[in-house]
């Protein structure tokens, strides 16, 4: 008889919605966690009941240089890192002619940023040991963009363009990545979210909006996403991509047959915008 080992999962905005699911989930399954967010007293209950297989620990991901320290001590206190889940987000929906500077870099510090600092500290120690596997919390923002949640969905864009190269780039050592795209879920984002200032000429639209969210929106509990963060890293060979959630996989598909109906309807003036030549007297001198 084998006894299975601990895994050790690292899981940033862990203190509450999906992070603090997957944590929970992580925990029950008996792994052991380190759990950083900006507030972590919200992990109390949680610490109480796994003293010795949960470590929390205050992080602003925004900070390169506090990321660092923070994972290394993380590496220190449980001896490695086989799970890494970059779950901190914030959120501000508005127009994109309604956003403010602040509104557009806080956003991006945080979605792709933060996520970029944690996977470069992370890397070292998952190449040392050569296995490890990186979650990259993305959106379907990412895949299906719209009106009011453009700066998020570029956020997460960002993210999945990162992680498609890195995902490339780790496999060589041994190291898994899958970007998971979740739909709703009933979470603290919505009640943190902000709002762009508005522009009155936006009023009609705005309105047409809140109307179809009001009568086509399905969330879920974040327990089934925690459920679905399970079966992924218990398998042997993970996606790239896994998307959460019923309507959301079919926008996504929706979107893609979109899309790919449209490259083909425009594919001669593709294709003639390509013909090789030599390069031209002089280039690259």
């Amino acid at each position: 008889m084998t006894t299975k080992r601990k895994r050790v999962w690292f899981i940033t905005g862990a203190s509450k919605g999906l992070g603090y699911a997957y944590t929970r989930a992580a925990l029950e399954a008996g792994d052991q966690v380190v759990a950083v967010a900006r507030a972590i007293s919200p992990l109390d209950p949680l610490k109480d009941q796994y003293p010795d297989s949960l470590l929390p620990l205050m992080l602003d991901v925004r900070n390169r240089e506090s990321v660092f320290a923070v994972i290394q001590a993380a590496k220190e206190h449980f001896g490695r890192l086989d799970i890494v889940v970059n779950n901190a987000g914030t959120m501000t929906l508005g127009m994109v002619e309604e956003l403010s500077e602040s509104d557009a870099r806080d956003l991006m510090e945080t979605n792709f940023f933060g996520a970029l600092w944690v996977s470069q500290a992370v890397m070292p120690h998952l190449r040392e040991q050569g296995s490890g596997h990186i979650i990259q919390i993305s959106s379907i923002g990412a895949l299906v963009s719209g009106p009011m949640s453009g700066m998020y969905s570029a956020s997460k864009f960002a993210l999945e363009g990162l992680s498609e190269a890195l995902a490339r780039e780790a496999a060589s050592f041994g190291i898994k990545l899958t970007m998971v795209e979740p739909g709703g879920y009933w979470t603290e984002m919505y009640n943190a979210l902000r709002l762009s200032h508005p522009i009155e000429a936006y009023g009609p639209l705005r309105e047409e909006l809140a109307k179809q969210y009001a009568e086509g929106s399905v969330d879920s509990d974040p327990q089934l996403a925690a459920q679905a963060l399970m079966k992924l890293v218990d398998s042997e060979d993970p996606p790239l991509r896994l998307i959460l959630g019923s309507m959301v996989f079919d926008a996504a598909i929706h979107s893609y047959e979109e899309r790919i109906a449209t490259w083909k309807s425009w594919e001669p003036v593709s294709r003639a915008a390509e013909k090789g030549i030599p390069a031209p007297e002089g280039y690259g001198e």
